[in-house]
């Protein structure tokens, strides 16, 4: 991993805890910064906070769910172009195509394989050729 890695951070949210600890350690290796959050009302309040490079988040969390979250963070000016990577256990294509109408850059199925995320991540937050 690049130096620029080293220097991204990412907002991982998950009301699921075993969930959120799994994708915070691989991104971890992989020499990010990874924060946490439970739902999207915690996913707001930090990127507030943080202002992340990325925002990897659950599709259906208690008290705002990533879509409205995600929706949410890409009407607000200053955190559109965060790019937001959607993880669901729910194979429904409606889901899919409502992550990307509301603005999520990439839609990715649980059980998280972490070589597709990390891959996932590493093209969002790379421009092309800067590897």
């Amino acid at each position: 991993m690049s130096e620029e890695a080293l220097k991204k951070k990412i907002l991982v949210v998950d009301d699921e805890a075993g969930s959120a600890l799994l994708i915070k350690s691989g991104l971890t290796k992989q020499g990010f910064e990874v924060f946490q959050a439970g739902n999207g009302l915690e996913a707001l309040l930090a990127v507030k906070q943080l202002m992340p490079d990325l925002v990897v988040m659950d599709l259906m969390m208690p008290k705002m769910d990533g879509m409205k979250a995600c929706a949410l963070l890409k009407l607000d000016k200053r955190f559109s172009k965060i790019p937001v990577v959607m993880l669901t256990a729910s194979a429904e294509k409606a889901d899919q195509k409502l992550s990307e109408q509301v603005g999520a850059n990439a839609f990715l199925n649980k059980p998280v394989n972490m070589v597709e995320l990390t891959q996932k991540v590493q093209e969002l937050l790379m421009p092309l050729g800067a590897v």
